[in-house]
């Protein structure tokens, strides 16, 4: 980060011997400008340990307009805490006081979550579900998504669908600009179906960017979501291997799209597998990462000079 200090205004506060009247008083800020920097940190970081440093700080913390934009990973999947993880997205939804425009959520969720997001947040623009295995998505979502009117992108990513749920979701919210839709693909002849592509033909007009990575269409498909979606900029067809662009589909994809991803492009930015091949390779990978970004904060005991017991 630049600086504009001088270095005559710089040399005072490498003294330790600052007279009082030196020393910025950040509590004197206006209460507008502090919403501010505090929405930009992020209230679930600071929320507790402000309560503990400034009282100020504390009451701001609890501001709705802080609270618009959730987003909670339970990164361990560990089932200890699914309730934990769910509690917070509850007390979340209620700090914003009906003004939450954005919700994602990671490794865990319930039909009773996904009944409480419309009858607290109608005005929910953007949603986003990963690894949540616990919910019915053909009654509870399907339900919650039908209330959601405000409802302009919804990303589903590796969730464990009952069969015919996908369809039901689709069906259920007809005016997305944006819509992922993510699965493990599979190079098995004996998998392809077009079912999801159809319904996306069907139902979602009004699409402008599309990610179906994992998904086992085929040419059938990928056509009649071109021939319906004409407002498509964006389409990642990544892992998508029953797709076949070599001939005229190829190219009315290059001319017909400005984005486009294709089957075998990297999937380096991608944070999860496509396929079960790589599921395990890349949870392993993530899991590394994990562990390495744990030890810069919980120091094994033959590390460092004096150890405390973390509670993890």
């Amino acid at each position: 980060m630049s600086s504009n200090l001088t270095s005559d205004e710089i040399a005072p506060m490498e003294n330790q011997n600052v007279p009082v009247e030196q020393v910025r008083n950040w509590l004197a800020l206006p209460c507008d400008l502090m919403l501010l920097i505090l929405m930009k940190v992020g209230s679930f970081g600071i929320l507790e340990s402000a309560q503990f440093v400034c009282k100020v700080w504390y009451t701001l913390c609890k501001e709705p307009v802080l609270w618009r934009i959730i987003h909670i990973r339970n990164i361990e999947f560990d089932p200890d805490m699914l309730l934990v993880y769910e509690k917070m997205v509850f007390n979340a939804i209620d700090r914003s006081a009906g003004g939450l425009i954005g919700l994602s959520i990671e490794g865990f969720g319930s039909d009773e979550l996904c009944s409480y997001i419309p009858s607290q947040s109608s005005q929910l623009k953007h949603l986003r579900l990963a690894n949540c295995n616990d919910i019915s998505f053909d009654k509870a979502l399907v339900e919650a998504l039908k209330k959601l009117s405000s409802l302009e992108e919804l990303e589903l990513t590796l969730c464990d669908f009952e069969k015919g749920a996908p369809v039901s979701v689709i069906n259920s919210c007809p005016c997305l600009t944006t819509f992922k839709f993510n699965n493990l693909g599979s190079k098995s002849p004996y998998v392809n179906n077009d079912e999801e592509a159809l319904a996306i033909a069907a139902s979602m007009p009004q699409l402008r960017h599309l990610q179906l990575i994992g998904n086992n269409m085929t040419n059938v498909g990928l056509t009649a979501i071109l021939d319906s979606c004409l407002r498509l900029q964006s389409i990642d067809l990544r892992a998508c291997y029953h797709l076949d662009l070599e001939g005229d589909l190829g190219k009315r994809l290059s001319e017909q799209i400005k984005d486009l991803r294709h089957p075998y492009d990297s999937t380096q930015d991608y944070n999860f597998p496509t396929t079960e091949d790589d599921h395990d390779d890349r949870y392993h990978d993530y899991w590394q990462y994990v562990s390495k970004y744990l030890d810069c904060f919980y120091p094994e005991p033959d590390s460092c000079d004096v150890y405390h017991s973390y509670d993890y």
